[in-house]
């Protein structure tokens, strides 16, 4: 069972703030990232959110897409406009939020002792939808959700490669096998994270796989 507070305080409601937030910006940086009609990017924005939402309600089995346009303010049929499917729909929303939380992380990484805010922030947004998440990334999950998570961090990873040029501790490797392992590892970590009885918290799981990530002699 995971760790859960007693009762709301004013860390809780900063953290709440704080994700909601990280979903807002990310929604609508993706959403603006479209070439269509603004009318049309707010309908987009709606449904993703509506999805997030609903997905920290109950399990995605039991959501339809009936219940995610009702959620959103819009008719199956402007569902249909934007999406073929719920699965689509999931795999841009994750996607914005990890795109959103990449940008926050300072580039090229510094391998510091602790782990850098957007990453603790994601994980907070990840543990806040646990059941949507260890949906995505469990072995009945949806295969274009997961590729897009996949395809999301490996991008941000090369990019940090990228600007690490020299400085980079894997010296000698292909930034794209290097991008597709801490992927790998960066995800299957999270996945075994939100599987934990009892989870632990955001903070102890963004230490472990920060850690993870740099290797064993990647802190000064």
């Amino acid at each position: 069972m995971a760790h859960r507070r007693a009762s709301p305080n004013h860390t809780d409601s900063c953290r709440k703030t704080n994700r909601c937030r990280i979903e807002s910006t990310a929604v609508t940086a993706f959403c603006q990232n479209a070439d269509v009609d603004p009318r049309s990017l707010r309908t987009r924005r709606a449904l993703q959110q509506a999805a997030l939402d609903l997905g920290i309600e109950r399990p995605l089995d039991e959501i339809t897409i009936g219940d995610i346009a009702e959620r959103a303010g819009v008719n199956r049929s402007s569902f249909y406009q934007h999406y073929s499917d719920k699965e689509t729909l999931l795999a841009d929303a994750l996607d914005a939020i990890v795109e959103e939380a990449g940008a926050s992380i300072e580039v090229p990484m510094e391998p510091t002792a602790q782990p850098p805010a957007g990453l603790v922030d994601y994980l907070h947004h990840v543990d806040d939808h646990a059941a949507l998440y260890r949906w995505a990334l469990g072995s009945h999950g949806s295969a274009v959700v997961t590729a897009r998570l996949w395809e999301r961090v490996e991008t941000l990873v090369r990019q940090h490669l990228e600007l690490a040029g020299d400085a980079s501790p894997f010296d000698g490797i292909p930034d794209d096998v290097v991008a597709a392992g801490i992927a790998g590892s960066a995800l299957g970590a999270v996945r075994v994270w939100l599987d934990g009885e009892p989870r632990a918290d955001v903070e102890t799981a963004a230490g472990w796989i920060w850690r993870m990530l740099l290797g064993p002699a990647g802190i000064a």
